[in-house]
């Protein structure tokens, strides 16, 4: 008499007929749940494919082309990149960013982090003030920097006001280097700390409490508190923030165009915005958009 295997074990023995029952399973375990893996991260990788490594290779190829945005261009291999190589305003505009980043990102985590460290203590009024500091993250980049040129004209502006009232000369914001670079950089930072202070709120409610409770029975003071257990225990926040205000800084666009337009003299036009100009007016790319700057 002959037993009949079931459909599905006859199934398997027939795709690996070489291999003893038990392994079989585990082989046909492993390739569904491989199958089930790519099933599932497809659309990430559909959506990833098409909207971030096809344009960016389109992009490179196009940085190949001589073209004016209307029809097609004329291949000149690196012609493109000598041509920035030998623009005094790029490298300009690469040390502007890169001193760009490194102040704004450490001052956007450090007063952030102080803002949290205060607002998590029980404090009356805490969900006002938290909210006042983040609401300007969330408010346009175009109304940020309408009202910091609003705060900063060296006219009529809020900040040069109240200098004359307590017997200063005002600043020359948009007319000096070092004046309208700085402007822009605290206007960055008072957008930047408030998503700081939320991001490290979150990471302070993750701390144990058992933590603070055993280091307040050693007799550890405030600050031994904070620099022995919070801030260890905040590394992988900060180092989330880090990379997260980097990404974000470079990208600063709108702020620039409307408080400074990269001027006076290049003196705070980034990358983005040399960019902006190469590609929109090559003509008059390094010439900012002040005409008084």
């Amino acid at each position: 008499m002959t037993v009949q295997a079931p459909p599905g074990q006859a199934a398997r023995t027939a795709a690996f007929p070489g291999a003893p029952p038990a392994r079989r399973r585990r082989r046909g375990r492993a390739v569904r749940e491989g199958a089930t893996a790519y099933l599932l991260i497809a659309p990430n990788l559909v959506l990833f494919g098409l909207f971030l490594l096809l344009p960016l290779v389109m992009t490179f190829v196009l940085a190949l082309q001589e073209s004016s945005g209307i029809g097609p261009g004329r291949w000149i291999g690196l012609g493109n990149y000598r041509q920035m190589a030998s623009d005094d305003v790029f490298w300009r505009s690469l040390v502007n960013t890169a001193v760009f980043v490194a102040v704004t990102v450490p001052a956007s985590l450090a007063i952030g982090l102080g803002l949290a460290l205060l607002l998590n203590r029980p404090i009356r009024g805490r969900a006002v003030f938290r909210s006042v500091f983040y609401l300007p993250y969330v408010i346009s980049g175009v109304v940020i920097g309408l009202t910091a040129d609003w705060m900063f004209n060296e006219n009529i502006g809020v900040v040069n006001k109240i200098l004359r009232l307590f017997g200063g000369d005002g600043v020359a914001w948009q007319s000096s280097p070092l004046p309208a670079f700085a402007s822009l950089v605290a206007v960055i930072v008072w957008s930047h700390v408030g998503f700081c202070m939320v991001i490290y709120l979150a990471g302070l409610q993750g701390v144990p409490r058992e933590r603070y409770e055993a280091a307040s029975v050693d007799g550890a003071t405030g600050w031994q508190l904070t620099r022995h257990v919070t801030l260890p225990a905040l590394r992988p926040t900060t180092f989330f923030l880090v990379v997260m205000m980097v990404i974000t800084t470079f990208q600063v666009f709108d702020v620039i165009f409307v408080l400074t337009g990269g001027g006076p003299g290049n003196a705070t036009q980034m990358l983005v915005t040399y960019a902006y100009a190469a590609g929109s007016a090559p003509a008059s790319r390094a010439t900012p958009r002040r005409s008084g700057s």
